[in-house]
C-alpha cells in the first residue's frame, strides 16, 4: 500500500510539474502560434538540427523581416548579444539577454529598443533584423536559445 501511495505522489508531482511548466507567449507580431520554422535551403530550425560539424543549439520561430518581437511573458532585460564575429553578418548580428519565470535564455536577430529594464508579457522587446540581406532565402525567424543550451521546445 505504502508503494501504491508513493508512486501516485510522484506521477501527481510529476503531472502538475508539467501542467504549470511556463509556456512561451506570442513572440512576432505575424507569428501568432508561435510557429516553428522547418526546413528551408539553409537548414532546419529545430534543436538538435544539423549545422554541419555541430548542432543548432536553439529553436528557430518563424518571424518576418522588420517585424515586431514581443516579450513572451514579463522579463527582465539582461545585455546585448553578440551573435557572430564575421563582420558580413554585421545587419543580423544583434540579440537580447533575458530571464523570466524561473527561465534564461536569449533571442537572436532581434533589434531591442533598450538592452536593460523590465518588459510586461506582449510588450514590445524590438524589431526583428534582415535575415534576408545575409541568408537570402532562408525562412525569417527569431532564434530563441536557452542559456544552459538545453532544449527550449518544451516550452512552446
Amino acid at each position: 500500500m505504502k508503494t501504491a501511495v508513493l508512486l501516485f505522489t510522484v506521477v501527481l508531482i510529476a503531472v502538475l510539474s508539467e501542467c504549470e511548466m511556463v509556456k512561451f507567449g506570442q513572440l512576432c507580431s505575424d507569428n501568432s502560434s508561435n510557429r516553428r520554422r522547418t526546413e528551408d535551403r539553409w537548414g532546419q530550425g529545430h534543436h538538435g538540427a544539423s549545422r554541419g560539424g555541430r548542432a543548432h543549439q536553439g529553436l528557430d520561430i518563424v518571424c518576418n523581416d522588420g517585424a515586431t518581437v514581443y516579450a513572451p511573458f514579463d522579463v527582465k532585460l539582461n545585455g546585448k548579444v553578440i551573435v557572430y564575429t564575421d563582420p558580413k553578418k554585421a545587419a543580423i548580428n544583434d540579440g537580447i539577454n533575458l530571464s523570466g519565470e524561473g527561465l534564461c535564455f536569449k533571442l537572436f536577430y532581434v533589434k531591442p529598443d533598450k538592452y536593460s529594464g523590465v518588459v510586461k508579457k506582449g510588450q514590445r522587446i524590438g524589431t526583428m533584423l534582415t535575415m534576408q540581406s545575409v541568408y537570402p532565402g532562408i525562412t525569417s525567424h527569431v532564434h530563441v536559445q536557452m542559456c544552459d543550451k538545453s532544449d527550449p521546445t518544451k516550452f512552446f
